[in-house]
């Protein structure tokens, strides 16, 4: 018995240490990034309904990476996106190595152990959901868990969220009282971010045109989700996209 025990400690031993193990990172995949895709898997949406209802997690994150995605943002929140915290596990499961985010609602730190159990490289904090103090305690537990953090902001009276040490900052092009979306949103508040901050626009982004405005203006990164997922193939329309940037 004693032995059977030592054999199950070991190998807890080796399931922690894989654990603890530097996640890809989120920021140096952007930045090395030509295109600088976060292509997203996300079944459902509150103001469109069911985009890809049978989305496969354990297809459509892989088809992604292997299509060019520089990191691949996943939808956990269950009932207003279809997610589950499953879906990055079966992602890395079935070999995606890429950069993954955490995408829900996050507003308390038992999220960032579910983010970092289920395998993600990095965690979405939104600063409309979270008063600044409470934005800070959660970001420096992440950065203790080995999370990196994509920090949203929406409209200039969250600027002050800038200046906290996220490892990039987004724009969130969607008001999300609305759901009505424009990217100037992101045109307008880049000049306004801090200069070495990695800059990702969110929402919105429909062509490639708008990819390449983007990038002269400062962003890095750039979140889509509903261009690829309402698509038959969201791999190939991936695939598609990246190549009329080129």
């Amino acid at each position: 018995m004693q032995d059977i025990l030592h054999q199950i400690i070991a190998t807890k031993r080796q399931e922690l240490e894989q654990m603890r193990r530097p996640k890809p990172s989120l920021r140096q995949a952007l930045l090395a990034s030509s295109t600088g895709i976060i292509a997203e898997f996300k079944r459902r949406s509150p103001s469109k309904g069911w985009l890809k209802e049978e989305g496969n997690p354990s297809e459509i994150p892989l088809s992604y990476q292997q299509n060019g995605a520089a990191a691949i943002s996943i939808l956990t929140d269950r009932q207003y996106f279809g997610g589950h915290d499953r879906f990055i596990v079966e992602a890395r499961q079935s070999g995606v190595s890429i950069p993954v985010l955490y995408k829900n609602f996050v507003i308390d730190e038992l999220q960032l152990y579910e983010a970092l159990l289920c395998g993600a490289s990095a965690v979405l904090l939104i600063a409309a959901c979270l008063p600044k103090q409470e934005c800070t305690a959660l970001l420096q537990t992440a950065h203790a868990l080995g999370l990196e953090v994509l920090l949203e902001l929406h409209d200039e009276r969250e600027l002050d969220y800038a200046d906290l040490p996220a490892d990039a900052i987004g724009i969130n092009n969607r008001n999300l009282g609305s759901f009505v979306t424009s990217v100037e949103q992101s045109f307008r508040l880049a000049e306004r971010l801090p200069k070495d901050a990695v800059k990702v626009s969110e929402s919105g982004i429909s062509s490639p045109e708008t990819i390449s405005q983007l990038r002269q203006a400062g962003f890095r990164g750039f979140l889509i989700g509903e261009t690829f997922m309402k698509t038959p193939d969201p791999g190939v329309a991936l695939r598609n996209f990246i190549d009329a940037i080129k």
